[in-house]
């Protein structure tokens, strides 16, 4: 593989990749030798190649091992010549830094998109070189994907010449890639274990959520394995508002370059907490916990609650925000506790506010009456901020009339529903509201997330 860039000077490649352009430097894997080094390297142009010199006799013992596979395919097979799952190992280890979107001495370019170009020789590729261009044309790449000619036959090989051009972060250009290239050959060479599914997200960042095709992705990088990819996906779209519904062009319209929809919703959110001097938080439906890590970064909220109904998202709440790790003082500030918004609950009482954020519109509307006792009724905090999708903007999202935008979603409103819910519920318990949008405006559609923020004298 090599990646090239014409941003001057080019050399500061060297300095992201924390790879001298002047030396030629070995990395041993378990299955061979990687080699990083720069076949051309001056102000105007630079470019790195990584180079794997797989010992096959190396990988099929590494491999053999408790399998009790002893055919010959383990010898004879085209790993040592393409760029498989064996290359994104190797790229992650030895660009392991630079993956992580870190530099000493260019931070400020590490931060930046710059113009970047990617070239594989050999690609093995279950789909051709459609699914290239299907996997990194929505991520903003110029593809050149073409099907490497069987010699002496009169077809081409499963195998794919790519070339990738487009301006993106380094560090973004090599997570796609880590995660990518074990996508197109649909074969990874190791033993995948629940420890991929952190790998998957925490590589998969906010690029992968919004992807046309994650299903597929997180699919095969774990080896169609149903219950992680379960998991994955769980993870993935907890706060994510692209889903299975979306097509390419929602997409991409959701991701909007610069943030993606549920980082802006997680902002709004805050800002509205924020404002209103909130010190304690109730977050009900905190999912795998993003909303309660921002709150945890915030020295305002001395003490936050996260509550969900799914122990399982509560075991991912836990993961995510490193728990066991945690400091005694920081973990002094945090709860974590199983409950419903449907059932009277004594813990959620005592807190300055409560979040529903994307919550609601996965309840029957036949509960709603029993939500609002709970939340505005019995815990009663002073605040309550409640987002949920505006269902006007689907159509923004080429969706079909009537088409929700998650298999779990009961209800979803238009502005006008949702406002007249919100100042009805507000009448009855006592609250003022005000209702305001989140997100890029369409003139006709408004924003595609609505937002409601409950207070009480």
């Amino acid at each position: 593989m090599t990646i090239s860039t014409t941003h001057r000077p080019a050399t500061d490649l060297g300095r992201l990749l924390r790879k001298h352009p002047d030396r030629v430097q070995a990395f041993e894997q378990s299955f061979g030798t990687a080699w990083v080094m720069y076949p051309e390297a001056d102000e105007e142009r630079c470019t790195a190649a990584l180079l794997l010199e797989v010992d096959p006799a190396r990988l099929a013992k590494a491999h053999g091992r408790g399998s009790g596979d002893a055919s010959l395919s383990q010898y004879v097979n085209d790993r040592p010549y393409a760029a498989s799952s064996l290359l994104a190992v190797a790229l992650g280890k030895v660009f392991n830094s630079a993956r992580g979107g870190t530099s000493a001495e260019r931070p400020e370019l590490a931060a930046a998109a710059i113009p970047l170009e990617v070239a594989l020789a050999a690609v093995p590729c279950k789909g051709g070189p459609q699914l290239v261009r299907d996997l990194f044309a929505p991520l903003g790449w110029e593809v050149e994907a073409e099907a490497v000619p069987l010699p002496g036959f009169d077809k081409d090989s499963r195998h794919v010449r790519v070339r990738l051009r487009g301006e993106l972060r380094l560090s973004d250009a090599l997570s796609q890639l880590y995660v990518l290239l074990p996508v197109l050959d649909d074969a990874k060479h190791y033993w995948v274990d629940i420890g991929e599914v952190d790998k998957l997200v925490r590589s998969g960042g906010d690029w992968l959520a919004a992807h046309p095709r994650r299903g597929l992705i997180t699919r095969r990088y774990l080896a169609h394995r149903k219950s992680y990819e379960r998991a994955a996906l769980e993870r993935l779209l907890d706060g994510a508002e692209t889903e299975s519904h979306v097509d390419e062009e929602a997409a991409e319209a959701e991701t909007e370059r610069a943030l993606p929809l549920h980082r802006i919703r997680i902002a709004s959110v805050l800002g509205a907490l924020r404002e209103a001097g909130a010190a304690s938080v109730l977050d009900l439906g905190c999912g795998s916990g993003k909303l309660v890590a921002e709150l945890l970064k915030d020295a305002q909220f001395t003490r936050v609650t996260g509550v969900d109904v799914s122990s399982r998202a509560l075991e991912q709440a836990e993961r995510h925000l490193r728990l066991d790790r945690m400091s005694e003082r920081q973990a002094k500030r945090l709860r974590l506790v199983q409950g419903s918004v449907v059932y009277r609950d004594k813990r959620f009482a005592g807190h300055d506010a409560a979040v529903l954020m994307e919550v609601i519109e996965h309840l029957d509307l036949g509960r709603l009456p029993a939500m609002e006792r709970v939340v505005f009724g019995e815990a009663r905090s002073r605040i309550v901020v409640v987002t949920t999708p505006n269902a006007e903007y689907n159509a923004a999202y080429g969706m079909k009339a009537h088409q929700m935008r998650h298999a779990d979603h009961r209800f979803e409103w238009d502005r006008a529903r949702f406002t007249e819910w919100a100042e009805a519920t507000a009448a009855r318990y006592g609250y003022r509201v005000r209702v305001e949008g989140i997100g890029a405006i369409d003139p006709e559609a408004g924003t595609p997330t609505q937002m409601g923020v409950f207070d009480r004298d």
